[in-house]
C-alpha cells in the first residue's frame, strides 16, 4: 500500500491531507470548548447548529464549486482555499458571540466543500492506474481513522500546557502546512472541452451522477453507511455514559473500536479489490452493517446494553462502513472523463452529506424518544433500504460494453469510427447524456 508514496506529487498531497486533518481535528475539540464558554449548558444546541451549518454548506456549496473547478488552475484554487480556511481559523479564538461562530463556520465549511472534492478529483489524474489509485483510497481512509485517534490525544497533551484557544492556532498551522505542500508540486488541471453556461456547469456533476446506474447505487449505499455511522457517532456517548454508566475513557475506547474496524478494512481492501469487482464487495459491507445493527438490537432487547457486545458490534460496523465507502473513488473515477471529475466528485460530496443530514438528527431523536433497541432496529431498516437500493440500482453488468446507436451524429464524426451502432463501456458525456438501453438511439447535448 505504501508504494504509492514513492510518487512525489501524491506523497505531498497525502501529507497535505494529513496535516489538514490534524488541524481540523484540533478545531473540532476547541469548538466544543468554545461553545461551552459562550453558552454554558446550551453548548449542545450551539454545536448541533454548527454541525447543521456544516452539512448545509457541504450540500449547497460543493456542486457550485465543482462547476468552476476547471475554470482556474487546480493548484492555485486549492492553495487559496487552504489559506481562506487558515484565515477563518485564525479568527475563531477571538470571537465573543455565538452568531460570530456560526458565520465563521459557514465560511470555513464552504471553503472545505470546495477544497475536498477538488482535491479528491485530482488524485486519479496523478495516479491513473486503478491498482495504485485503490491503494491511495485506502491510505486516505486510514488517514481519516488515525486522525480520530491522534487529534484527541494531541489536544489532551496540548491542553496541559495551553488554553483551548491555542488549539485553533494548531488548525491554522495545519491549513498553512497543507497549502505549502500543495504549492510545492505541479498539478494537472484538465480543461473543459466545450464552453458551458453557468446552469450547465453547476448541474453537470449532478446530472452525470444521477444518470449513471453505479453512482445511483453508490448513493443508496452511502445512505446505508450514514445510517450505521450516525448510530455510532451520535449515540456512543449516550450508550456508554447513560445506559452503561461508564466514564469518558470507555467512550473513547468504544469509538476506538469502530475506528479499529474501519482501519482493518482499509488495510485489507486493496488486495481484495485486486481480485474482485467493487459491487459485491461494497454490497457485502452494507450487509455487514444491517446484520450487525439488527443483532445488537436483538441483544439489547434480551439483555439490555452491554459493553463487550457493543465493542464487538462497533468494530464490525467499522469494517462494514469502510468496506462500503473506501472503493467509492474508483466508481467516481470510472464514471467521468477527467474534465468532469471535479463536478462529479462534488456531486458525491454533496449527496453523501445529504444522507448524513438525514441520519444524524434521526439517530439522536430515535434514541432519545424510544431508547437504544428501537434506534438500532430503525437505523438497521434504513441501512437495509440503502443496501437494497444499491443492489437494485447498480446492475451486475454496469461496467460492460453496451450496444447503442447514435442517429444524430454525422457519419464522419470521430465517435463513429466503429459504425453508427457500436458498443463500449458507457460514461455519461455530451455524446451519451443518458444511460442507453439495448440499441436505443443516443441524442447528444451538442
Amino acid at each position: 500500500m505504501l508504494s504509492v508514496l514513492a510518487d512525489r506529487t501524491y506523497r505531498h498531497l497525502f501529507l497535505a491531507q494529513v496535516v489538514a486533518l490534524l488541524g481540523t481535528g484540533l478545531a473540532g475539540i476547541a469548538l466544543g470548548l468554545l461553545a461551552y464558554d459562550l453558552s454554558g449548558e446550551r453548548a449542545g444546541l450551539v454545536l448541533g447548529t454548527v454541525f447543521t451549518i456544516k452539512m448545509v454548506a457541504y450540500v449547497g456549496i460543493a456542486p457550485i464549486s465543482g462547476a468552476f473547478a476547471n475554470r482556474w488552475p487546480r493548484r492555485r484554487m486549492l492553495v487559496s482555499l487552504d489559506l481562506i480556511r487558515a484565515a477563518v481559523a485564525l479568527c475563531l479564538p477571538f470571537v465573543s458571540e455565538v452568531w460570530q461562530v456560526y458565520v465563521l463556520i459557514f465560511v470555513l465549511q464552504s471553503a472545505s466543500a470546495a477544497f475536498t472534492p477538488t482535491f479528491q478529483a485530482t488524485i486519479p489524474d496523478i495516479l491513473p492506474e486503478e491498482e495504485r489509485y485503490t491503494r491511495a483510497l485506502s491510505l486516505s481512509r486510514l488517514a481519516y481513522d488515525l486522525e480520530n485517534i491522534i487529534s484527541p490525544t494531541l489536544a489532551a497533551v496540548l491542553l496541559v500546557f495551553v488554553s483551548y484557544q491555542a488549539l485553533f492556532f494548531g488548525t491554522v498551522i495545519g491549513f498553512v502546512g497543507s497549502a505549502l505542500l500543495v504549492v510545492s508540486v505541479l498539478l494537472p488541471s484538465p480543461q473543459e472541452t466545450a464552453r458551458r453556461g453557468i446552469y450547465d456547469r453547476t448541474t453537470r456533476g449532478l446530472r452525470i451522477y444521477l444518470a449513471t446506474p453505479r453512482l445511483r447505487g453508490l448513493l443508496s449505499l452511502n445512505l446505508a453507511a450514514a445510517a450505521a455511522g450516525a448510530m455510532v457517532l451520535v449515540n456512543t456517548v449516550v450508550l456508554v455514559r447513560s445506559d452503561l454508566g461508564l466514564g469518558e475513557t470507555q467512550v473513547a475506547i468504544t469509538l476506538g473500536a469502530f475506528g479499529g474496524g474501519s482501519m482493518l478494512a482499509a488495510l485489507l481492501l486493496p488486495r481484495l479489490l485486486d481480485n474482485r469487482p467493487d459491487r459485491p464487495v461494497m454490497i457485502l459491507g452494507a450487509v455487514v452493517l444491517v446484520v450487525t445493527l439488527l443483532g445488537l438490537a436483538a441483544l439489547t432487547v434480551i439483555n439490555g446494553v452491554e459493553w463487550y457486545p457493543l465493542l464487538a458490534g462497533w468494530f464490525v460496523i467499522g469494517l462494514g462502513y469502510s468496506t462500503v465507502l473506501t472503493p467509492s473513488g474508483r466508481l467516481l473515477k470510472r464514471s467521468a472523463h477527467a474534465e468532469d471529475r471535479p463536478a462529479v466528485y462534488a456531486a458525491q460530496f454533496a449527496l453523501s452529506h445529504a444522507c448524513w443530514l438525514v441520519a444524524y438528527p434521526l439517530a439522536g431523536w430515535l434514541i432519545t424518544e424510544f431508547g437504544p433497541a428501537t434506534a438500532l432496529a430503525a437505523l438497521a431498516l434504513l441501512a437495509a433500504a440503502g443496501m437494497a437500493g444499491g443492489m437494485i440500482l447498480w446492475s451486475r453488468t454496469d461496467d460492460e460494453a453496451l450496444e447503442h446507436t447514435h442517429d444524430d451524429l454525422p457519419a464522419d464524426h470521430p465517435h463513429m469510427q466503429d459504425g453508427r451502432s457500436h458498443s463500449h463501456p458507457i460514461v455519461i458525456d455530451d455524446y451519451h447524456p443518458h444511460w442507453p438501453r439495448l440499441n436505443e438511439p443516443e441524442n447528444h447535448y451538442g
